[in-house]
């Protein structure tokens, strides 16, 4: 099964739309399926007293102190979102976006957008799921901060349609995330409770855990990447550059192809090897006609084209039918 990688470019852009651009260049080149953006109004997403993060006063070299102050130069016009689209189909690859309040989304819904995310911040915020519920053909809850019963609840709110698949990634608010608060194994913990597809949304540093995600059952991967990580900007410490997107990446696909189907038979890359690595029943010494066979006789050798080891109790006691060597591959036709 292949698992649906979306590159989250996020506002890693600046609001500059050729850095969008060079974003969604380098999600194209990488082999992503998605390349999703953020689609807000900063004053319907924020109040003028919402304090930035920790991770964002030390990651935006501005020194602003309002989430308001740090949004507004963030956000993307509707005729950039227009133009991004047309420029990510001239990329062959597919533009998403989450949107962060209802106009946002009623906007997604006109730009042609089905899958809606919802982000880990919106999972208790009921208008918000509900709008979602109203408008996506597809859905995908991200559960940074949350508990089982709020994920729970959530869940309840987006099933209004019982025929809009829902995928639930586990997740971590933190840029970055330590390894030690990742959590991985919670993502099934998720899957058997609430019987979901399920996915991971990662912020770690580097490659590693979403590539372990994979290999755990994920069915979608969102990692955020960047042009440049040492850019200001609130995301852009916790992010992937091309080439480490491009090694997620291939390395996601390889795993899927190592997975398999669950069952354990010689490969065709490894039937040629049977005979080579395995042994049959040799002559540990000359044997004469008539002779009775016994456990002494037989040694192990490759190569395994000759009688299994596996077979060798039934041997003892039989008679050879005529003059043997030492270090003879024993046959069944030698035997009566």
């Amino acid at each position: 099964m292949k698992t649906l990688i979306i590159a989250e470019a996020g506002v890693n852009h600046n609001g500059d739309v050729n850095l969008a651009k060079k974003l969604i260049d380098a999600a194209a080149e990488a082999g992503a399926d998605f390349v999703k953006f953020q689609t807000f109004k900063a004053s319907k997403m924020v109040s003028s007293q919402a304090n930035t993060a920790d991770y964002q006063k030390k990651n935006t070299a501005d020194n602003v102190t309002t989430q308001l102050e740090m949004l507004k130069k963030l956000e993307l016009s509707e005729e950039e979102h227009y133009d991004l689209v047309e420029y990510c189909r001239t990329k062959n690859i597919n533009f998403l976006s989450t949107g962060f309040d209802p106009d946002s989304l009623d906007f997604l819904y006109k730009l042609g957008i089905r899958m809606f995310k919802v982000p880990s911040g919106e999972l208790t915020n009921r208008p918000y799921l509900e709008k979602i519920a109203q408008l996506a053909d597809s859905i995908i809850l991200s559960t940074g901060m949350s508990t089982m019963q709020e994920i729970g609840e959530a869940l309840k709110v987006l099933k209004a349609d019982p025929r809009v698949p829902i995928t639930v990634l586990h997740c971590n608010t933190e840029y970055p995330t330590p390894f030690s608060d990742v959590n991985l194994n919670a993502m099934n913990t998720i899957k058997k409770e609430f019987n979901v597809n399920i996915g991971y949304s990662d912020h770690t540093l580097g490659i590693e855990v979403p590539i372990a995600a994979v290999a755990l059952g994920a069915e979608v991967i969102e990692k955020h990447f960047t042009i440049d990580r040492n850019m200001a900007g609130p995301d852009h410490i916790a992010s992937l550059e091309p080439d480490e997107l491009i090694a997620m990446v291939k390395a996601i696909r390889n795993i899927e192809l190592a997975l398999g189907n669950y069952q354990k038979t010689p490969t065709p890359s490894e039937l040629k090897n049977i005979n080579v690595a395995r042994k049959s029943i040799h002559l540990s010494k000359s044997i004469l006609l008539g002779q009775m066979l016994t456990e002494n006789d037989f040694e192990m050798l490759r190569p395994g084209d000759g009688i299994s080891p596996m077979q060798m109790r039934d041997l003892i006691g039989k008679k050879v039918i005529r003059d043997l060597p030492k270090g003879y591959k024993l046959t069944m036709a030698d035997i009566e």
